[in-house]
């Protein structure tokens, strides 16, 4: 028998690997990378300046802005949008608002301003020495024999007429702190969730799970389970991705994005819009995480708000009176009687 050996080699081709030119990305912080024809597009982040790789934001501290605006979110404002009271006038010096009641009112200008009310036109009362008051914004006259006695309000720092709170704005407070209701605070109690850690940056609060927890940081961080034994790595593990962002695999390659309801940079981290009311301009308040209006719904009927350091602030229109957070009443119109009508009362009378 003649034995016959074939020997069939088969081959097939393989394909070549696709290469990403934005994988790393060659663009630097605060930028985004876009594959043209097989080459890198670096541009910066919406909201960033310059040009890769010298991403910037808008600010970083209040010298980065015009001295007459405050830098609040890496963005140069306007820092007396809602921080003075009613009637009360804001002016900026060295980027920060000072607040002071105008010419011929009187009161705490960081609430309400109200007229200085005329001298009794023709009773000769005593002279009253702190009418009008001498002593200047957020402070306090008392009389002591014919001469006035000033001094500042409560929880207002310095001397007549110079009294001041501890703080208006963030940039007042050290960076771990927060102006809180006009007090630099810890911003961090009750903001963070279950099991996480709260550091302050830039006086904003910033959650996080600690190492071998997992979860959202402003709700509860649970155990993280162990990871289960994979053949190869993926791009999306270990995650390339910053706290409260999540990683996609497209392609062959890791994609992060924030979160629902969060911003910021998926890559470095992400957070929501505000934790506390610092975070939001003085006219808005941090409701469930958002910058919002609180007046819809807070005053009565002919009533109006006006939001003063982030709290609504309800009052009459003009020419009502009563409650302006129930019902506002129109003020009812002053009886006068002449002698002839006080006259005929009185015949009345004797009749």
């Amino acid at each position: 028998m003649i034995a016959l050996l074939i020997n069939i080699s088969i081959s097939f081709p393989i394909a070549p690997i696709e290469q990403t030119p934005c994988l790393p990305s060659p663009c630097g912080p605060y930028s985004q990378c876009r594959p043209v024809n097989g080459q890198s597009v670096c541009s910066c982040l919406p909201g960033y300046r310059g040009s890769p790789p010298s991403c910037r934001p808008e600010c970083v501290v209040n010298s980065d802005c015009g001295s007459n605006e405050a830098c609040s979110n890496q963005k140069c404002i306007n820092p007396c949008a809602g921080t003075c009271g009613v009637g009360a006038r804001c002016e900026v010096i060295n980027h920060n608002p000072i607040c002071s009641c105008p010419a011929r009112f009187t009161g705490d200008p960081f609430s309400r301003c109200l007229p200085i009310p005329p001298p009794p036109p023709v009773q000769q009362a005593p002279i009253n020495p702190c009418a009008p008051s001498p002593c200047g914004p957020s402070s306090q006259c008392r009389a002591v024999g014919e001469s006035p006695s000033c001094s500042c309000l409560p929880d207002f720092q310095g001397s007549p007429p110079n009294c001041r709170p501890e703080c208006a704005s963030n940039s007042e407070c050290p960076s771990n702190l927060a102006c809180i209701n006009q007090k630099c605070k810890d911003p961090c109690p009750g903001t963070c969730g279950t099991d996480a850690i709260c550091k302050v940056v830039s006086h904003t609060p910033q959650c996080i799970c600690p190492e071998g927890y997992t979860g959202n940081p402003f709700s509860i961080c649970s155990l993280r389970l162990p990871d289960p034994v994979q053949e190869r790595p993926t791009p999306c593990q270990p995650s390339p991705c910053g706290a409260n962002a999540v990683c996609r695999e497209q392609n062959g390659a890791g994609s992060c994005s924030c979160l629902p309801e969060f911003i910021g940079n998926p890559y470095e981290g992400c957070r929501p819009e505000c934790v506390i009311n610092s975070d939001c301009p003085s006219d808005k308040a941090c409701v469930r995480n958002k910058c919002q209006n609180p007046c819809p719904g807070t005053c009565g009927q002919n009533a109006v708000c006006q939001v003063v350091n982030h709290l609504p602030s309800c009052t009459c229109i003009q020419g009502y009176t009563g409650d302006p957070f129930r019902y506002c009443n129109v003020i009812p119109p002053q009886r006068t009687f002449t002698p002839g009508f006080l006259v005929t009362i009185f015949l009345n009378l004797l009749a």
